[in-house]
């Protein structure tokens, strides 16, 4: 069976998010789902997330799983909210605990904030099947960008989280904490040792000025035209690009909020004695 395909596009993040379904009344995946956030003054609404709700609800959906592609440096994520709204179990892959381990510490997180996945409701690992009504799903790891990232096979089509960009804008950046250029190099071939015709779904689109936000590109179209890694370009000369050019980027936006969340599965760190919950800036360490 073919996956249907509903995707969100959320503007002030450039992140796409995904409802996968086998059919209508049947059974369906969220995969990367935002939370809405203002940085200016530290406030969350759930308008993405009510989108994806109203069509969940439209299509008389129910929620196998969410599904995460790894924890995001450029937007929220609303899996918790979902969950509480709709059901379903929270997913990433199975590396990462790794994550936790390095921003525990970055961010001097509290001492029982557990490192090993725990908030999440199952770890994927490499080539585990799960089952989306009459979908099944196939994790498969695409580490580079950070150590846990993981795609999401279904028949078809592949959601590839950060590891590739539409062909004009290229790769995902590897200078995150965890980070490794020839690793994503390696998984990005992976991913191209698919067949050509197999449709690939991006988490983003960062758009040139001449055109609109696009997020479903193939293996071939990647191979052929990718600025970054198109057939010809060796593992050597990606990781001198990447890493020169990743020393150019200024940090995500919204990269302190969304690890601090994302790292616990969309939820809140924990309320301090005034029942406030607060992000972290770390000054002087990114």
């Amino acid at each position: 069976m073919q996956p249907n395909i509903q995707a969100f596009f959320d503007s002030a993040t450039w992140t796409v998010t995904y409802v996968v379904y086998d059919e209508p009344g049947g059974s369906c995946a969220v995969i990367d789902p935002v939370l809405d956030y203002d940085p200016k003054a530290g406030r969350t609404e759930t308008v993405s997330a009510d989108k994806v709700i109203a069509f969940v609800t439209e299509q008389k959906l129910t929620v196998s799983w969410l599904l995460e592609t790894h924890a995001h440096a450029d937007h929220l994520s609303s899996a918790d909210y979902l969950k509480g709204k709709l059901g379903g179990k929270t997913a990433i892959g199975d590396h990462i605990p790794a994550v936790q381990q390095t921003f525990k510490k970055l961010f001097n997180m509290e001492p029982q904030f557990a490192t090993d996945g725990t908030q999440f409701d199952h770890l994927l690992a490499e080539g585990e099947l799960f089952s989306v009504g009459k979908l099944t799903g196939k994790a498969i790891s695409v580490s580079g960008h950070t150590p846990a990232d993981m795609a999401y096979q279904f028949e078809d089509a592949i959601f590839i989280g950060d590891t590739l960009f539409m062909p004009d804008v290229g790769t995902a950046r590897a200078d995150f904490p965890g980070g490794d250029a020839r690793q994503l190099y390696r998984s990005i071939r992976r991913l191209l040792d698919f067949p050509p015709e197999t449709r690939l779904f991006m988490c983003h689109d960062y758009p040139p000025k001449d055109r609109s936000a696009q997020w479903q590109s193939t293996v071939a179209e990647e191979r052929a035209h990718n600025i970054h890694v198109h057939d010809g370009v060796s593992e050597d000369q990606f990781v001198a690009m990447r890493t020169a050019r990743d020393a150019t980027l200024d940090m995500p936006v919204l990269i302190l909020p969304s690890v601090q969340l994302n790292v616990r599965a969309g939820q809140m760190p924990p309320a301090e004695d005034n029942g406030v919950s607060y992000f972290k800036i770390p000054i002087n360490v990114l």
